[in-house]
C-alpha cells in the first residue's frame, strides 16, 4: 500500500553492481513510496547498474572509482539540499541496491518516523538468507552497546529511514561497513530515539564463499575503526 502524504522524502540507493536487481527495487521504491526522490549512490560499478538507474527513473551519484559504502552514501547525501537549510519535516531513507521487489516494506519505517513513533527507524530482516557466521554482527552489536548503551538486533541493517535532524547529525557517514554501526552510536548519544521493526525483506547473501569471507573482513575491520573512532 503506498505511503502518501509524507512530505518532502529523498531516498538514498547504495549500490555496486547491482545490475540485476536495481531495476525492481526502484521500481518497488516508487510504487510504496510515490511521493519519494530516489538517489542512487553508485559506488564504482563496472555493470551498467548507473545507466539502469535513471532508465527506471532515480537520479544518480557515481563515482569513477571505488569510495566504500559510507563514502559513496555520503556524497549522494550531500546533492541534496543542504542538509543546514532543511527544516525537520523532510524525511530520508537509506537502503541497498539489491532489495528487489521487497524494498516495498520499507514504507513501514517511514510510516514509523511520521507518526512519531522514533526518530530513526531500522529495519530487521524476518528472514535469514545465507551470509557468514555472525561474527560481524556480534562485533558491531557489542561496538555500539559499549559506546552508547544501545542493544541493536539489527546492526548491520542498511535499511533505514530518519528525520532530517538525524541525518544532519549522522553525516558524513563513517567509512565503508563501519556506516550503520557508526550511525546508531551517534543517533542514540545525540538522544534520538531508535526503534526496529521486523520486515520481510530479502536481499542478495553474500554466502559462505571466497568472496563473502573477504567481504566480511572488510566488514569486521570498518566496525572496528568506527568503533574506534568513537572512544
Amino acid at each position: 500500500m503506498p505511503t502518501e502524504g509524507t512530505g518532502g522524502l529523498v531516498i538514498l540507493v547504495a549500490a555496486r553492481d547491482e545490475a540485476d536487481r536495481i531495476g525492481a527495487t526502484i521500481d518497488a521504491l516508487k510504487d510504496a513510496l510515490p511521493t519519494g526522490r530516489i538517489v542512487v549512490a553508485d559506488d564504482g560499478s563496472g555493470d551498467g547498474t548507473s545507466d539502469l538507474a535513471l532508465a527506471h527513473g532515480a537520479e544518480v551519484v557515481s563515482r569513477r572509482r571505488r569510495h566504500g559504502k559510507g563514502g559513496s552514501v555520503s556524497a549522494a547525501a550531500a546533492t541534496v539540499q543542504p542538509l543546514t537549510e532543511l527544516g525537520d519535516a523532510p524525511i530520508f531513507v537509506l537502503c541497498d541496491g539489491d532489495l528487489g521487489g521487497s524494498a516495498r516494506e520499507l514504507a513501514r519505517l517511514v510510516e514509523a518516523v511520521t507518526a512519531g513513533e522514533c526518530d530513526l527507524a531500522i529495519a530487521a530482516f524476518s528472514r535469514r538468507l545465507g551470509g557468514g557466521f555472525g561474527i560481524a554482527l556480534r562485533l558491531a552489536r557489542w561496538a555500539i552497546r559499549q559506546r552508547c548503551g544501545y542493544r541493536a538486533g539489527a546492526a548491520l541493517s542498511g535499511q533505514r529511514a530518519m528525520r532530517a535532524e538525524v541525518l544532519r547529525t549522522v553525516v558524513p557517514f563513517a567509512p565503508g561497513y563501519g556506516m550503520e554501526t557508526a550511525m546508531t552510536i551517534d543517533a542514540v548519544r545525540a538522544g534520538f530515539t531508535v526503534r526496529e521493526i521486523e520486515l520481510d525483506l530479502e536481499h542478495r547473501p553474500t554466502g559462505r564463499t571466497l568472496g563473502g569471507f573477504a567481504h566480511r573482513a572488510r566488514q569486521l575491520v570498518e566496525i572496528a575503526r568506527a568503533w574506534w573512532a568513537r572512544r
